[in-house]
């Protein structure tokens, strides 16, 4: 066997031709010998004869051989170094083999030096890092490594590269944090520390950040709880996930909003619960009797305060139905209070959580949309009654952290930074809506309808031709350096009847609004009009 142009063929085919001289000939001798290249009991070459057959200096060599039978590839007696029993190789992985017996001659060797080129200058194939390359996988590893059904079943998002400009949904304006104000409060954290305060922290959170929660939401939000009610999550995702499964068992009913937000119906499907999509109009969720008498759920999640994603606010008297309707039923509610902070018209409405005595509801918060995203502090507030299996289970699963950052938050809580923060925010997201709504009104108003204006960060606009399609429109706006989210993508459980686009406008300086939503309309309008002459192409047929 030609060793030296093996190692030369590996080494080119997985881009390590710029690796140091010890780490190439390793990686590419034990690739061979996984592979099935270098079968069992192969005997290599001594390692002065492959030495100067690769034109390397024979330490390099001693020391791949020292490597490989360290990690079981090959063993070493007085006979020599020999390729050791392996589990068989799959079929699929003997490219190398085939290039060397199909005769790639010269590949990755150099006529002056031989296959000691190989270790040239080095430039690793995915940067500085040094990281090696992944292969991309074949039919039978996709095969051996299947998704599970509920993993295929994960709705596509758009990802963190999206997650900026105009009209993004659900991102604040970032460069208006304080943020000279929180390094100083996070320095002033970690010259506190103690030593054990650098191990793992309390599961359920730190106990100043919870009693400073627990404050904060009585006073502005009307929940009714105690600090021992309060845990601390990595966002409402990771509070939401501990959700359903502390409070559900897989084969459970869970109602979600139609249209709704998509991570918890990625959340619901990944707990194995049964998903039950109720429709949302212009008061909220709006649940049937006979929702409640022939898909009678476990849980109920909702976004009352500003429903994601048509922009809805639960009215009073519905929410106290909702409660009441929960109760009899035995269901828990699952109050997502997103966007409760930013109320532009009127005074906000209380959260669910407060408006009844003991009322059958977790209240889910989150500092993402006041603060800023990166934080990564949430919240879930639960019954009295459920506070120890809720202790017990963090304990079990979650080692806490991050100590730090939250006591840094609970300072911001209490010095009553937030709150400054909190209105200086809903003022210049109240600025930012008022000249979005009036761009769509001048440019949009004849073929499209805000919803959702009164809060948030955030609105929706319904399209009056619910014909058009409103996946494709967002598609060309993005083509347009516009990012819209359309509504029915957000169908939870069959088609909504919500045709539209989502509208995220806490980033966009109010000034640009205008010419924003005139390049959006332009596609709209568009649209609307190709969708026009089709039909009436389609009337004059025979």
């Amino acid at each position: 066997m030609d060793l030296a142009r093996l190692l030369a063929t590996y080494a080119t085919q997985a881009g390590r031709c710029a690796w140091p001289r010890q780490r190439l000939l390793h990686e590419s001798l034990r690739a061979a010998i996984r592979d099935g290249t270098l079968a069992a009991g192969t005997r290599l070459p001594a390692s002065r004869t492959l030495a100067e057959e690769l034109n390397m200096a024979r330490n390099t060599v001693l020391y791949a051989y020292e490597q490989l039978a360290s990690e079981g590839f090959v063993t070493c007696d007085r006979r020599g170094t020999v390729v050791a029993l392996l589990m068989a190789a799959a079929p699929a992985a003997r490219t190398a083999a085939g290039a060397v017996a199909a005769g790639a001659s010269g590949t990755g060797t150099d006529s002056g030096t031989g296959p000691a080129s190989m270790a040239g200058g080095i430039a690793s194939p995915t940067g500085s890092s040094g990281a090696s390359q992944a292969a991309a996988p074949s039919p039978a590893m996709e095969s051996a490594a299947s998704l599970s059904q509920r993993a295929r079943n994960l709705r596509q998002l758009n990802g963190a590269a999206q997650r900026m400009g105009a009209f993004v949904p659900g991102v604040p304006a970032l460069d208006q944090f304080p943020l000279a104000l929180w390094r100083r409060l996070v320095d002033r954290a970690w010259r506190t520390l103690t030593p054990q305060q650098l191990n793992y922290g309390d599961p359920c959170g730190a106990a100043e950040l919870r009693a400073a929660i627990a404050d904060h939401l009585r006073a502005a939000r009307g929940v009714v709880c105690e600090a021992g009610q309060v845990f601390i999550t990595d966002g409402a995702q990771s509070g939401l996930d501990l959700c359903l499964r502390a409070l559900a068992d897989a084969g459970d009913t869970i109602w979600l909003e139609n249209p709704g937000y998509g991570g918890a119906l990625a959340a619901a499907r990944g707990a194995g619960l049964v998903v039950s999509g109720i429709d949302v109009d212009d008061d909220g969720i709006a649940p049937t009797a006979d929702d409640w008498l022939l898909l009678p759920p476990r849980l109920v999640y909702t976004t009352p305060s500003h429903q994601y994603p048509v922009g809805s606010v639960l009215s009073l008297r519905r929410r106290l139905a909702l409660i009441e309707a929960a109760r009899s039923a035995g269901a828990l509610i699952i109050e997502d209070d997103y966007d409760s902070e930013f109320r532009h018209d009127g005074a906000p409405l209380s959260a669910m959580q407060g408006l009844t005595p003991e009322a059958p509801v977790v209240y889910l918060g989150t500092f993402s949309k006041t603060m800023f995203p990166g934080l990564r502090i949430g919240f879930v507030v639960v019954p009295h009654a459920l506070a120890p299996a809720f202790s017990a289970m963090r304990a079990q699963s979650y080692a806490g952290g991050r100590t730090a950052e939250q006591l840094a938050l609970a300072e911001f809580l209490r010095s009553g930074q937030f709150a400054r923060h909190v209105r200086r925010m809903r003022r210049l997201y109240r600025q930012r809506r008022d000249a979005l709504v009036a761009a769509l009104a001048r440019h949009l108003g004849s073929v499209a309808t805000v919803h959702g204006a009164s809060a948030g960060m955030h609105l929706s606009l319904r399209l009056r031709d619910q014909a058009l399609d409103d996946a494709a429109i967002g598609a060309q706006a993005l083509a347009e350096g516009v990012v819209v989210n359309a509504l029915s993508r957000h169908d939870t459980h069959g088609s909504s009847g919500w045709k539209g686009l989502m509208l995220g406008y806490a980033q966009v300086p109010a000034q640009e609004m205008d010419d924003l939503v005139r390049r959006l309309a332009a596609v709209i309008h568009l649209a609307a009009y190709t969708a026009r002459r089709q039909a009436a192409q389609q009337a004059r047929k025979p």
